[in-house]
């Protein structure tokens, strides 16, 4: 039963690492490569816009990550004090379906939502309140100082419900005896969840930290979609940055240059994980900062 899986991740996991040897070559895809050492990473490190996309990737895919789980985290904590059992699969069903939606599909349909023209429900109903001019609509998706906020909303509402599954079925795992007891105590709604509810979920919360961290580098189609010309300097990360580069920079790509880039992302993604690991180990064993 485990060959199959083995071998999947041979074949598409520990063989296609066999091209990091193009990143210390130039390779266009038609001559031969050459070997050229560092020469592109310290083509990398030189250019404004590589550093630019890493900024980007990093403050995005952070800030992202705390939001999405603290918000999935609150979200299920409310939903497990929902009593009515019914009414509480209702509101599990309708915050996890957008999960199922591809963010092709998304960016389309906010882009519809957030158009500043009357035909976008978001720039009609400020119009209405009186807080923005017809003729001076937000542009959420094209203006540099909306553009991330917007981006943070629509991960949210896209992703949280399936975060909420995992911290739900962790809620769902606890002894009750647990809050019969605090009850007996005196403690209320709010103690309750405190002393029992939260300490339950920091190693669940811990452990999705941690394997969503190992993607933070990794941000590509979200970011993709919803971007323009008019929102790079804040929305271009380092995998569309890698994309632009190799099919939209004008000229003939250097797959050896762009490989770079990707196994210094890949690097720094594993710098990432280690650290968090080990203070996540720290934090468990009591000797960190709790």
């Amino acid at each position: 039963m485990f060959l199959p899986v083995f071998v999947f991740a041979i074949i598409f996991f520990y063989m296609p690492m066999l091209g990091v040897r193009y990143a210390f070559t130039n390779y266009n895809g038609i001559k031969d490569p050459t070997f050229v050492g560092l020469e592109n990473f310290q083509k990398m490190f030189s250019m404004p816009g590589f550093w630019s996309a890493f900024k980007n990737t990093l403050q995005i895919s952070v800030t992202g990550l705390i939001t999405k789980t603290g918000f999935a985290v609150i979200v299920s904590i409310f939903l497990n004090e929902i009593v009515n059992i019914h009414f509480k699969k209702a509101v599990q069903t309708i915050i996890y379906l957008p999960h199922f939606l591809s963010w092709v599909v998304t960016a389309s349909l906010f882009s519809l939502l957030l158009a500043p023209t009357g035909q976008g429900l978001v720039n009609s109903f400020l119009v209405n309140l009186g807080i923005v001019d017809s003729g001076s609509m937000i542009y959420f998706l094209g203006s540099s100082k909306w553009w991330r906020g917007t981006y943070y909303i629509i991960n949210l509402w896209k992703e949280t419900g399936w975060q909420t599954v995992i911290f739900m079925a962790t809620l769902a795992g606890m002894n009750t005896e647990l809050y019969e007891a605090a009850s007996i105590d005196g403690a209320g709604r709010w103690g309750k969840m405190r002393y029992i509810t939260f300490p339950a979920l920091a190693n669940t919360i811990l452990t999705v930290f941690i394997l969503n961290l190992a993607k933070v580098m990794n941000l590509f189609e979200s970011a993709f979609v919803l971007q323009n010309d008019a929102v790079l300097d804040v929305a271009n990360v380092l995998e569309t940055y890698i994309y632009y580069q190799t099919f939209n920079s004008g000229a003939i790509p250097n797959y050896g240059y762009t490989t770079a880039v990707g196994l210094f992302k890949s690097l720094v993604g594993c710098v990432l994980v280690l650290t968090c690991n080990q203070w996540s180990k720290k934090v468990r064993e009591g000797r960190g900062i709790v």
